[in-house]
């Protein structure tokens, strides 16, 4: 019998956890004997991926923020590279992270090891001729937007646009109702506070945002506050911030981001994935985003695009409000919330365009297909 094909997976953040574990576990349906080993969390281990590197350390976003755990995560890096060279697998994937997996890459394939990047760099946001360095480190890109594939046919880079993972992973199947009961939360008006799952980016917008649910406590007693656990976050990440939950009666919902999202009527989120993941579930919301004052000095002058929330790049218009950095105040938040919560034409319009996401993300089945695709590269 010949030896099973072995795939070394690397993801770095909550949502790259997820959509590589659900990845995996298409993979493993298609052959059970592969044997999956790789850097992630929690929903990698129950895919059936063996993770001997846990990832939750190295979740960090900022220029200047990540010089802070720098030697940790070239430590890691350090490590994977050993681990691959004395055992390669017959496939590395890396899930989005980017400057970690793009340094990965270029190792990997510097030593033969054939590689499929999923989920690549936002290249149309910024720093455009990067997709002339992913030609020279993978042998194939899956991209989850479908205006990605011609930046990288243009560079002549291997590229299938395989469809964005959330447009499966997110589907709503209660109403707020339903939600709340399920999560044994009362019956009313409900506003999340969704922080991000990365440590720093906590550190950052949580004090604003509970400052922003004090002003809206403060207009409508009655109001119920819920705030989910990426699964990159514990319990007692929050304990800093402990007295002021307590005070404000935020529920903390651990493993069910989705029904949290549906449970709410207005959500405060940090910019990433997780705009993403409420506007299809068809959620009005505000976003916020705060840097280190010098990583936004230099990303200021790099980036591109009008917009930072995927909800309003994926249709090219502002859906939803945001408020970055200097812009990012407990006053701006609340005042905008309490628009959302208040006028009702103003809460439908945004349902209503939020409801055109999932069409302009295109095809269903991304797990799936970027299962396919890696299969065909080890079969």
């Amino acid at each position: 019998m010949s030896n099973p094909k072995t795939v070394f997976i690397v993801a770095g953040e909550a949502s790259g956890d997820l959509h590589a574990g659900n990845l995996c576990k298409e993979l493993l349906s298609m052959d059970n004997s592969i044997q999956l080993q790789g850097m992630g969390g929690k929903n990698m281990r129950e895919s059936g991926v063996d993770v001997l590197f846990d990832a939750s350390e190295l979740a960090v976003v900022g220029i200047v923020e990540v010089l802070f755990k720098y030697r940790m995560i070239k430590g890691v890096l350090n490590q994977i590279q050993d681990h691959i060279t004395q055992s390669p697998p017959d496939l590395l994937i890396l899930v989005d992270y980017q400057e970690f997996n793009q340094k990965l890459a270029a190792y990997a394939k510097s030593i033969g090891i054939k590689v499929l990047f999923y989920i690549g760099p936002q290249v149309w946001a910024w720093r455009p001729k990067r997709v002339y360095k992913m030609a020279r480190i993978v042998d194939q890109m899956a991209v989850i937007f479908p205006f990605e594939v011609k930046l990288y046919k243009k560079a002549n880079v291997p590229v299938e646009f395989t469809g964005h993972p959330l447009v499966d992973e997110i589907i709503p199947d209660k109403n707020r109702q339903q939600a709340r009961a399920a999560l044994s939360l009362d019956e009313k008006t409900t506003v999340g506070i969704f922080p991000g799952s990365r440590m720093g980016e906590i550190e950052r917008l949580l004090p604003i945002m509970l400052d922003s649910a004090k002003l809206l406590r403060e207009k409508n007693p009655e109001l119920q506050f819920v705030l989910p656990l990426a699964s990159t976050v514990q319990r007692e990440d929050l304990a800093h911030y402990g007295k002021e939950l307590v005070a404000l009666k935020v529920n903390l919902i651990e493993n069910n981001t989705h029904d949290v999202i549906q449970a709410c009527d207005s959500i405060i989120v940090a910019s990433g994935t997780a705009t993403l993941e409420i506007g299809l579930m068809g959620t009005p919301m505000v976003i916020t985003h705060k840097l280190a004052w010098l990583s936004y000095f230099i990303l200021s002058r790099l980036v591109k695009i009008t917009h930072i929330g995927l909800v309003n790049i994926v249709p090219e218009k502002e859906i939803v409000k945001e408020f970055i950095q200097h812009e990012a105040t407990p006053e701006n938040l609340a005042n905008e919330t309490i628009k959302i919560l208040g006028d009702e034409k103003y809460n439908q319009n945004m349902r209503d365009e939020l409801s055109k996401l999932r069409e302009l993300l295109g095809t269903s089945g991304g797990s799936k297909n970027v299962a396919k695709l890696a299969y065909s590269m080890i079969a």
